[in-house]
């Protein structure tokens, strides 16, 4: 139960932190914090993916296919992500067909709007 609410707070606090400075330190006092957790560790390191991505800094494609169903959803059902590689590589090496149908769904509409 304590493991779910630390969660709940980690989501809600990535969320509002993602791509302001202040992420880098928060992130760095949370993995201080969880890490006996194995869950928790793994969802913060991909909330720092996600900030990778959404910040449009480099990345390994290894790191995308290889991410949980939940940061491959996240990536593509929201607006944090609108790099076209991320979207294509999801579209072809999703993990879901769900993943892969949303990526190619932002992808096709991206390319009609710009």
């Amino acid at each position: 139960m304590a493991v779910s609410a630390v969660s709940r707070h980690m989501d809600r606090r990535a969320t509002e932190l993602l791509t302001a400075p202040a992420f880098t330190a928060w992130a760095q006092a949370m993995s201080g914090v969880i890490d006996q957790h194995d869950f928790l560790t793994t969802r913060l390191r991909e909330w720092c993916l996600l900030r990778t991505l959404a910040l449009g800094e480099p990345w390994a494609a290894e790191e995308l296919t290889d991410a949980s169903d939940w940061l491959q959803c996240t990536a593509v059902t929201t607006q944090i992500v609108t790099a076209p590689d991320v979207l294509q590589l999801l579209a072809e090496r999703g993990r879901t067909r769900r993943v892969r149908n949303a990526a190619h769904h932002r992808l096709h509409h991206l390319k009609e709007s710009g």
